[in-house]
């Protein structure tokens, strides 16, 4: 009885390895985790890894991407031509200012002078509207000094007589061209009408008998400069001559006791 009991208790503890324990847990995966089936391992995706955070640039910690590089391309760009842009325009005033002072070295311009050797009235009445009519011959001489520039006037120019602020008479210069070194005079009929002028013809009597009457003559004469063969743009000779003369009588030559006149140029 022994030896049977021994043997039943011997078979009972073989291990078959072929026969499943159906109590024991089935076998776990190390990508599947417990609880979950293989469909579910099909369709869940594999985790996701966590991005980098971005560069941060030195300035308060902003991100370098919210100043992206074509944005300084541009900049840089427009800084390139703005800086050509300036020297340029540099340049050109440089190149302007040494041909200028080349010009001046070589041709040594001076202001035309002018003088006024004639005066003479020939007509000076109160009309029936109580205005001042006037009509002065005068006589000019024009001076150009300068031996390699010559002068074109222009149409456009005139010459005006004053008494005081008002205008007594004007008229035009003619056109015409002013060698080197030469001297020119020139013959003006002036004429105009002025208001108030019993009042102007009073006071124009009272001076006459003092036998000093002062009266402005100024010049407007638009002119173009001639370097040689090159022919300049035009400018302005303004000029102002202050007279004394010691009558005003019509059809008489006026005798101009003293004169000063000053000139210059308008770009």
């Amino acid at each position: 009885m022994q030896k049977h009991k021994l043997q039943v208790m011997t078979d009972s503890q073989k291990i078959h390895p072929m026969v499943a324990d159906v109590e024991a847990p089935p076998p776990t995966s190390p990508l599947v985790p417990p609880g979950s089936t293989m469909s579910d391992k099909a369709t869940t995706p594999p985790p996701l890894r966590p991005l980098p955070p971005p560069p941060l640039c030195n300035n308060n910690d902003i991100p370098a991407t919210i100043y992206p590089e074509p944005q300084k391309t541009r900049k840089s760009c427009c800084c390139k031509c703005i800086c050509w842009t300036i020297g340029i325009i540099f340049f050109v005033l440089i190149l302007i200012g040494a041909i200028a002072g080349i010009l001046y070295l070589i041709f040594q311009p001076k202001i035309p002078k002018y003088s006024v050797y004639s005066l003479r009235i020939s007509d000076l009445r109160l009309n029936f509207d109580a205005s001042l009519y006037a009509k002065f011959d005068v006589k000019i001489t024009a001076n150009n000094p300068n031996k390699k520039i010559g002068i074109y006037y222009e149409k456009g120019g005139h010459l005006s007589v004053w008494y005081g602020e008002t205008r007594l008479c004007a008229g035009s210069i003619p056109k015409f061209y002013q060698g080197h070194r030469n001297v020119t005079k020139l013959d003006v009929s002036l004429s105009g009408q002025t208001q108030y002028g019993s009042t102007l013809m009073q006071a124009l009597q009272e001076q006459q008998q003092t036998g000093q009457i002062p009266l402005d003559l100024k010049v407007d004469a638009p002119v173009a400069v001639k370097f040689g063969r090159l022919k300049l743009r035009k400018v302005r000779i303004l000029g102002d001559c202050n007279l004394v003369v010691d009558s005003l009588t019509t059809n008489n030559i006026i005798s101009i006791k003293a004169s000063n006149c000053k000139f210059r140029l308008k770009l």
